[in-house]
């Protein structure tokens, strides 16, 4: 579970996150709001790379500010990012395996451990192609493989499944749901398409301009009239 209250960030007079208050309290959750509403800029904060104005961030517990960034990243917190990270010089194995160095897991379960990453996701490459040989597809899943190898405890997903097709959505889809079982790891899924979303997320929050909107059961938040009329659309759209 994931505590959030009174969170606030400031950028030089902008607020993009402003006194969010709200809990995620397992498996695969969702995070929905416009462009600009500060849902990266919230997981910015999550992985350290943020210091807010002010609020508290329990995570199973743990006051998750109190921990620098490479901490938190022992601790078990992983992440992806809009634009892709994996090093393309490197093999898929390589890459993985960097963030598993980094995880606080011990160097003689390294192979075992990468090697599980990659079979999870569904990657069919080689693990020793270099990853800018990788089509789109490919080198997505690598993203996700290196976001849950090495223990993770939380993982925050950014946008994952920009451009893909339709196909390759839905296995992307079926990987997400598996993580929390698998790894018994929470899951923040930001995403744009809403089929994804619902068919991942059991509960979902809603930002708008740094507030919170919503948040709930997905089924409903997707149905609220503020949800609606901030994000999604008119009722007919939908």
């Amino acid at each position: 579970m994931i505590e959030v209250k009174g969170l606030t960030v400031r950028f030089s007079g902008v607020t993009p996150i402003d006194d969010m208050s709200v809990t995620f309290p397992g498996g695969a959750c969702g995070l929905i709001g416009p462009n600009g509403a500060g849902k990266t800029t919230f997981f910015n904060v999550l992985s350290g790379f943020v210091k807010p104005a002010g609020g508290s961030i329990q995570a199973f517990g743990e006051d998750l500010l109190k921990l620098v960034d490479f901490r938190r990243a022992r601790w078990g917190l992983r992440r992806t990012f809009q634009t892709e990270q994996a090093i393309e010089q490197l093999s898929v194995f390589d890459n993985v395996a960097m963030i598993h160095e980094h995880s606080g897991a011990g160097r003689s379960e390294r192979n075992e451990a990468v090697l599980t990453a990659i079979d999870f996701v569904g990657l069919e490459a080689d693990p020793r192609a270099k990853v800018g040989g990788l089509g789109a597809r490919e080198r997505r899943l690598v993203e996700v493989a290196r976001a849950v190898v090495g223990k993770p405890r939380v993982v925050l997903l950014d946008e994952p499944a920009a451009g893909l097709p339709d196909e390759e959505t839905r296995h992307l889809s079926e990987v997400i749901q598996r993580i929390p079982q698998h790894f018994g790891a929470l899951v923040i899924l930001v995403d744009h398409d809403m089929s994804l979303v619902s068919a991942c997320c059991a509960t979902t929050a809603v930002l708008d301009f740094g507030k919170l909107i919503a948040s709930g059961p997905t089924a409903e938040v997707l149905r609220d009239e503020s949800v609606i009329n901030a994000y999604l659309g008119t009722e007919e759209e939908l």
